[in-house]
């Protein structure tokens, strides 16, 4: 996908930066992931976030897990854009790739329940600290 630099965005009365780094991983770490599912994963995370006015700003991939890093606004629910975006990758290719997924699944699954989402962005935390400590107090 794109490289972005960080920046600030502006919605409504607000200005954010908000990055996250988002990593699924197959049911029981199965190995199952070929570089044409990745490639159709790479399509419809993209297609998800889209519809849900995220930006995919990388995607990538091994065998048993995927990696997204991703820009939200503040209004959007974290916790219901990754279940849609579980659900909807999941369908499609399950769907699309049933004969080899079929191999490592005989339940009509392919994520794990969990999942790992970090936020990301530009300044480490303690600069930001350091920041806020070195504010000082009013004298009055």
């Amino acid at each position: 996908m794109s490289t972005k630099k960080y920046q600030l965005r502006t919605h409504h009365h607000c200005i954010f930066s908000l990055s996250y780094h988002l990593v699924l991983v197959t049911k029981y770490r199965r190995k199952c992931f070929t570089k044409g599912i990745l490639e159709r994963l790479n399509e419809i995370s993209a297609n998800i976030c889209d519809k849900w006015s995220v930006d995919l700003v990388e995607f990538g991939g091994k065998a048993d897990h995927i990696h997204l890093i991703i820009e939200t606004y503040p209004s959007i629910d974290l916790s219901k854009f990754v279940n849609n975006l579980k659900t909807v990758s999941s369908r499609l290719t399950r769907k699309e790739f049933a004969e080899h997924l079929g191999k490592f699944y005989w339940k009509p699954e392919l994520w794990t329940r969990a999942y790992c989402i970090l936020s990301v962005g530009g300044t480490p935390l303690e600069k930001i600290q350091q920041y806020i400590q070195n504010q000082g107090t009013p004298e009055k």
